[in-house]
């Protein structure tokens, strides 16, 4: 296998999070080397065949220019919306991303940690424990409830896999046929097409996006359709902050047609913390942490990893997005 010349464009102030595995397990076998924006483009790109690009933060066309001898374009993330793929694939460039099974369990289980919140109404229930006032408020329990998934993919099917635990009723949506061995096991008590989707977002207690934004998807959960959710219904979002009409949203929680809400993404980010939604007693936000777990990390370092040992053996790059 030969050892190929990698550039590296991490986001350095996240460098700590993402940069290490990558750095430490590409440069086993390859001359890796850290781009800095600071310095020239072209000798920093002179030689190289696999960039490997954190999301598309860093990358712009600039850079895909300087790619002069590169043959695969490395997203390490699952989200490819900020990449200019169109743009590589015209350059004759292989794009690659890290797909949703690398991450799907952390994003999972931060939106059962999200329904189990709100259920207990965590944060009420912190403001009375420093109040030394016990035994209140009243809490839910997740069995019977029924969860609606836009999206059963990888993230969709962990989500279903752990709510089974606790007893939930499961709806799902998908564009595309589910293997017939996830149903045998998942067994779903409803799996539809978009065509269903009002149908499910009425009838869920919870309801979770697991979906990419595109044209179709942005907005999916707009004023008309939260307005058909039950009153006391609780929206989740660990995928992409777009897919949801953040206006809407707070209108809807504020005049209290909407239960509650647990998000990791935001239409904007970095977000300000002391905007109006997050006030609200019935709004559990983390800072898009879904899916930043060591696991996670690790993960979608080995999938870079390996795509650069298949270009260096001359062999097709695993989960392309180019074609």
């Amino acid at each position: 296998m030969r050892r190929l010349k990698v550039l590296f464009l991490p986001v350095m102030k996240q460098y700590h999070l993402w940069g290490e595995d990558v750095v430490e397990l590409v440069s086993q076998k390859h001359d890796l080397a850290l781009f800095d924006p600071q310095q020239p483009l072209e000798p920093q790109f002179a030689g190289v065949e696999v960039v490997i690009d954190h999301g598309g933060a860093v990358g712009t066309r600039a850079l895909m220019d300087a790619a002069q001898q590169a043959q695969l374009w490395q997203v390490t993330t699952t989200g490819f919306e900020h990449v200019d793929v169109a743009y590589l694939k015209e350059r004759g460039i292989a794009v690659a991303h890290s797909p949703g099974f690398f991450s799907s369990a952390a994003l999972a289980e931060t939106a059962m940690m999200f329904m189990l919140m709100l259920n207990r109404r965590y944060r009420q229930a912190t403001d009375n424990f420093r109040q030394g006032l016990l035994y209140e408020p009243m809490g839910e329990e997740l069995g019977g409830k029924v969860l609606g998934i836009a999206g059963f993919g990888a993230s969709g099917q962990e989500l279903a896999r752990r709510a089974r635990a606790f007893g939930m009723k499961i709806m799902a949506i998908d564009v595309r046929p589910i293997e017939p061995a996830v149903l045998a096991e998942l067994k779903p008590d409803f799996l539809g097409s978009p065509e269903d989707l009002d149908q499910v977002v009425a009838q869920s207690d919870f309801f979770s996006v697991h979906l990419h934004v595109n044209s179709q998807t942005r907005h999916l959960i707009d004023a008309r359709r939260l307005g058909l959710m039950k009153p006391m219904a609780c929206l989740i979002n660990v995928a992409r902050g777009a897919l949801v009409d953040e206006q809407a949203l707070y209108l809807a929680l504020q005049e209290g047609r909407l239960g509650g809400a647990g998000l990791d993404v935001f239409a904007r980010e970095p977000i300000d913390p002391q905007a109006p939604v997050f006030q609200l007693p019935n709004v559990i936000a983390t800072p898009h942490t879904a899916g930043v777990t060591r696991q996670v990390s690790r993960r979608r370092a080995q999938g870079a990893a390996e795509n650069v040992d298949r270009v260096a053996q001359g062999l097709e790059p695993l989960h392309r997005i180019d074609q």
